[in-house]
């Protein structure tokens, strides 16, 4: 644990750094792009924070290399080099459409390119699903299942970036709520190290996440852009498939883990689904709704589940902080029913479905319920003047 929270410290520290050069660099040389129609915020602000946060996230894989503890995620270097190749190849795509809009079929492109890399040049692919028996598809339909099961998370997780500090916030407490899992399941296994690399990907997340925050919190002096979004979806993707995607079934044995047969089943694949259930509803319904009305999925517009939130009169703050409520009540009631049964709790899956109850129960009144906004001070009329009166 101790090199897990050294990871999570090394990348915040040298991403937070990057991040406040790569602002007074984009303020230096004006590297912003006006207001769009769709946008929120009404002052032109940088959006390369992803420049910051793949750097951020090179580095650490970089320190990875040299530390023991890190030594079996490169005997395999290939897989290493393959995320790495993946991620720039977003990050700079990113950086493109930022400055100058790409074309989306270009955009869409270059991440089923990258979905590649990950999935046959680095070797992480769903072999199996954790449904009681071992279920191997063929080879084609693995990698294919795979790169579109990474693309869908990519554009799940960039679809929501649209108010300060939402994307950095709702990805650190997913990839936080990940590593434990990934960790607790690690260890459930059997595994003679806690080591994975699913456990080492969500830390680097949490901590460039951490890094990015402090300057793109309300109000933000950055945005992460495509490039930002794009790279954190891309590696909980790649993070989650490195565990769940290779897991043995066999070795998820209900009896052996004293879990019941249905929850133990499907947690494995439950839990990763979970914690990006809000940016995956938003793409999804968005996808809907724009091919219905007869246009491309990814056109922009100015109807995602943030927008409606300031439509319902929430303030931008508390929007983000109800996503936050949201990500953490659905992710937490699994885990919590995931330990509890593991921990043999007295009900074993109620605390976390009474959890999951309250929370949900909570986050749809304070979503229902706007928090009032203060009314504008009245504007005194003018005296009128002698020839008036």
């Amino acid at each position: 644990m101790k090199q897990y929270l050294f990871t999570i410290i090394l990348t915040a520290a040298i991403t937070f750094a990057l991040t406040w050069a790569v602002w007074r660099l984009s303020l230096r040389f004006k590297l912003y792009p006006g207001i769009r129609e769709r946008d929120v915020h009404t002052t032109p602000t940088p959006r390369l924070g992803g420049v910051a946060i793949f750097l951020g996230i090179a580095a650490a894989i970089g320190f990875s290399a040299a530390n023991p503890f890190f030594a079996t995620m490169w005997v395999r270097p290939q897989t290493m080099w393959a995320i790495l190749g993946a991620s720039l190849l977003i990050a700079v795509i990113g950086v493109i459409d930022d400055l100058w809009d790409l074309d989306w079929m270009i955009k869409l492109g270059a991440q089923f390119l990258a979905a590649g890399v990950i999935t046959v040049g680095g070797g992480l692919q769903i072999l199996s699903l954790p449904f009681g028996d071992i279920i191997v598809f063929s080879s084609w339909f693995s990698i294919t299942m795979t790169m579109f099961a990474i693309v869908i998370v990519m554009n799940a997780v960039n679809f929501i970036d649209g108010l300060d500090g939402l994307v950095a916030g709702v990805c650190l407490i997913s990839n936080g709520v990940f590593f434990a899992y990934s960790y607790i399941l690690t260890r459930d296994t059997g595994a003679s190290s806690y080591f994975n690399l699913a456990s080492f990907l969500a830390a680097v997340l949490i901590g460039a996440c951490l890094g990015f925050l402090p300057l793109n919190w309300s109000p933000a002096k950055l945005f992460m852009g495509d490039s930002g979004a794009l790279v954190l979806g891309l590696l909980m993707a790649t993070s989650a498939i490195a565990l769940t995607g290779q897991l043995d079934p066999s070795a998820l044995d209900p009896e052996q883990l004293g879990r019941s047969q249905l929850l133990g089943a499907f947690i494995p694949i439950l839990l990763p689904v979970l914690v990006v259930l809000l940016p995956l509803l938003d793409f999804g319904l968005a996808v809907l709704r724009r091919m219905s009305a007869g246009k491309s999925p990814f056109s922009p517009d100015r109807k995602h589940l943030h927008h409606r939130m300031l439509d319902l009169g929430h303030r931008d703050r508390d929007a983000v902080l109800i996503f936050y409520a949201w990500a953490a009540v659905i992710s937490l009631a699994v885990l919590l029913m995931y330990v509890g049964a593991r921990e043999d709790w007295p009900g074993q899956y109620l605390p976390g479905v009474a959890f999951g109850v309250v929370g949900i129960g909570a986050c749809l009144v304070i979503t229902l319920m706007p928090t009032p906004r203060a009314k504008p001070a009245a504007i005194a009329e003018p005296d009128p003047s002698p020839l008036e009166s």
